[in-house]
């Protein structure tokens, strides 16, 4: 489970982990009590019980500790998988929002030049210059490529 856990972590071995942590659970609940019924017949006086036959109540007492204690030791387990899943799963997360992070700078301020020179006024800026609709492009692609090469040499992207 825990090599799913690193390379396929779906919510389909969420569910499994759930699953198997509802059952270790279940099984807790139900070896406890005996754990302490066994102990007792094994160890106490009672009319009904043959001294000789508490030997074999205190072999089955000695399964039912071993057995809590494996118990124990998958619950931990099963406790280090769902950490595991969830921390590859915020890993995962963070690196969709690099991703994410890299498209809006790279993208805010062509938006911003593109607005800019998308309103609808008389008198803009290098509009009136013959190359002005160039210089302004060349200036919409420099503000693209300026961010992503920043973040390139960052090692970001």
């Amino acid at each position: 489970m825990e090599d799913d856990v690193f390379s396929h972590p779906t919510p389909h071995v969420l569910n499994r982990i759930f699953g198997l942590k509802r059952a270790v659970l279940h099984l807790r609940r139900v070896i406890a009590p005996e754990r302490e019924v066994l102990n007792r017949l094994a160890r106490d006086d009672y009319a009904v019980i043959d001294p000789r036959d508490r030997v074999y109540f205190r072999d089955v007492y000695d399964h039912l500790v071993r057995l809590y204690d494996i118990n124990e030791a998958l619950r931990d387990l099963i406790g280090g998988a769902l950490d595991t899943y969830l921390s590859v799963s915020a890993n995962r997360t963070n690196e969709i929002m690099k991703v994410l992070t890299v498209v809006t700078v790279a993208l805010m301020p062509p938006t911003l030049v593109a607005s800019f020179y998308g309103m609808n006024f008389a008198h803009l800026p290098l509009l009136s210059h013959p190359l002005g609709w160039g210089v302004a492009l060349a200036l919409i692609i420099a503000s693209f490529a300026g961010p992503l090469l920043y973040l390139r040499r960052r090692g970001w992207w």
